[in-house]
């Protein structure tokens, strides 16, 4: 079965990641001398690169580069992100809506109505009054709300989708604070979100439910919040037994660039 290497695409589409280690033992197992110049071992995929580290120093400054399943979960993670910019774009696009119907309730209530008359010859002839059709009074209602109560759900929304675009920016660095801030905040309004699809089912609605219970459960479990499966200390632990530099640590030796792998030019 087919299955994707996530270190090499990356590598494939940013470049390799090298590091020149001072301890002597270690730099030797990454290093490479060839034909045609000095390779060293990549971070994230371990193909051999040609050319200068990208940086060098104590084992313990190198970069943690995520490879393998961390590289994995990034990519889901900024998957999530992406979807939280656009919700919050839409939020605050509809914000504005609100907003501006503030500002002219008057106006569009008298627009609404002119162009209601132009529709109820047909309506008529259909048997279906018009006037009290769920969607009519739904909009008659808004014309009811105050000023001040428009406004204030203006700036409700306005925080949500502030709270959005956050997590959407956590999300992409991989900051654990970020998913801590997305399982509470998606959490919270699961219940709005049975409530509204109890009220009219849609299939967005029940997408965008399965696809929020999904990412709370799934950013819980697999980054080990609220001390689930062994909680950060395990998550750090995890997270560093894949860093190549500690695993050439531990096991002291590499396949040379002329076998398996092979040597790679740097892109």
């Amino acid at each position: 079965m087919f299955k994707r290497d996530w270190d090499r695409r990356t590598c494939a589409k940013r470049g390799h990641i090298t590091y020149a280690p001072t301890e002597p033992e270690l730099a030797t197992r990454l290093h490479a001398a060839t034909a045609v110049g000095d390779a060293w071992r990549c971070l994230r995929c371990g193909d051999f690169a040609l050319g200068a580290p990208h940086g060098s120093g104590p084992a313990a400054n190198a970069p943690l580069v995520p490879r393998g399943k961390a590289l994995r979960d990034l990519f889901i993670l900024r998957f999530l992100a992406v979807e939280r910019v656009l919700r919050g774009v839409v939020i605050i696009l509809m914000a504005w809506g609100v907003w501006k119907f503030s500002n002219s309730q008057e106006a569009v209530q008298r627009v609404f109505e002119e162009d209601l008359t132009i529709f109820k010859p047909v309506t008529d002839h259909f048997h279906w009054d018009l006037d009290h059709a769920p969607i009519v009074e739904t909009i008659r209602k808004t014309f009811g709300y105050q000023k001040k109560t428009l406004l204030i759900v203006a700036g409700a929304m306005v925080a949500y989708a502030l709270i959005e675009i956050v997590e959407a920016v956590g999300l992409w660095l991989g900051k654990r604070w970020a998913e801590y801030l997305t399982v509470v905040a998606t959490a919270a309004f699961l219940p709005l979100e049975g409530y509204e699809l109890h009220e009219h089912v849609s299939a967005v609605k029940i997408c965008t439910l399965l696809l929020n219970i999904a990412a709370v459960l799934w950013i819980m479990l697999s980054k080990r919040l609220f001390g689930l499966r062994g909680g950060v200390v395990a998550f750090e632990a995890e997270r560093h037994s894949a860093s190549l530099l500690e695993v050439e640590e531990a096991a002291g030796t590499v396949p040379h660039p002329g076998h398996g792998r092979g040597a790679h030019a740097r892109s």
